[in-house]
């Protein structure tokens, strides 16, 4: 495994870090095989940890909670583990939206209510890292957003600030970054999405923030394994996002990604690596329900960025997407 700075935090954290969504929110999640993929990946070297509040109702910061109990000190003093967590909308409502008022999505006694709730799951008395789960720009200049943010630092509940972008909008943050409050990001990149490319990465290399690249797999399609008939229980979110209006056309690119695939390289190492190739990033989420899956994505951080040549073919992949019901 290799590490990166997670901007000015200054935290040195694995390339590949573990998101929990699917540890609570998809089916087929089993909570024992779960604490066994998370203390694999630890036993790795994989040392950054990303939850919601959302999943499960504080189910995912539990089972992150455990893992980190098991492995502080005394049993392992020189392991650092690093846990980012998420405050979730008031409004119910993903993803934000302008005409949501900032003091009904995140007023502060709901922050601050929340991250005391994730405190007690992780069992911690700092925050590594809290987020805010949605985000929209034109609340970055509510007083009670910077007043929330630096209240949440100065009582010592967070150690860092940041902000999950809208699905699809990685600009909708922009503004918000430039402030000084926000010290790490997390947009969704991988071969289809690149727009965090074109203004975003750069912004967040000026400003010295970090990047948590999340849904390096386009939620699973980038894995390979789907196809036309692929069919999610109901229930599970995927049922909805690959609905009959996104499965065909995303079906029909990865098709086309696969022409393009080195020998010897599988789908999802190469849609990794292809996030491994932009310094802007610092760590990349990758669901690793399963302890195979724990082992085959910590290889893509051993084996490195892709060459230009590939990089330069995967560019047009490129799918620029509006934001739509059902990926909400």
């Amino acid at each position: 495994m290799k590490y990166r700075k997670l901007g000015r935090t200054g935290f040195e954290v694995s390339e590949m870090a573990h998101g929990l969504w699917g540890m609570s929110g998809w089916t087929g999640s089993s909570d024992k095989e779960s604490l066994a993929a998370l203390q694999l990946a630890t036993d790795l070297g994989c040392n950054f940890f990303d939850t919601a509040w959302a999943y499960g109702d504080g189910k995912s910061d539990g089972l992150l909670g455990e893992i980190l109990s098991r492995n502080s000190s005394p049993p392992n003093p020189a392991k650092r583990l690093y846990a980012a967590s998420k405050i979730p909308p008031l409004n119910g409502k993903w993803p934000a939206r302008s005409v949501y008022k900032y003091q009904d999505v995140f007023p502060a006694a709901h922050v601050l209510k929340h991250a005391d709730l994730i405190r007690k799951k992780l069992r911690v008395d700092s925050i590594d890292l809290l987020q805010f789960h949605v985000w929209d720009d034109s609340w970055t200049d509510v007083p009670e957003f910077r007043n929330t943010v630096e209240k949440l630092r100065r009582d010592g509940i967070i150690r860092h600030f940041g902000l999950s972008l809208n699905r699809w909008e990685p600009e909708n943050g922009l503004k918000a970054l430039r402030t000084g409050l926000v010290d790490v990001v997390q947009v969704i990149h991988n071969i289809f999405d690149q727009s965090p490319e074109d203004h975003l990465f750069p912004v967040c290399q000026e400003l010295n923030i970090g990047v948590i690249a999340r849904v390096p797999l386009d939620e699973g399609s980038l894995g390979g394994k789907m196809t036309l008939e692929t069919k999610f229980p109901k229930g599970d979110w995927r049922a909805m996002y690959f609905g009959p209006k996104n499965l065909p056309p995303t079906i029909e690119r990865v098709e086309k990604l696969k022409a393009v695939l080195p020998s010897g390289m599988t789908l999802p190492q190469m849609a990794l690596r292809y996030i491994l190739s932009y310094p802007a990033v610092s760590t990349i989420i990758v669901g690793m329900r399963k302890p195979e899956h724990v082992r085959q994505n910590i290889a893509a951080s051993d084996a490195g960025p892709l060459d230009q040549a590939l990089l330069h073919k995967l560019k047009a992949h490129r799918w620029d997407r509006k934001p739509q019901p059902w990926a909400d």
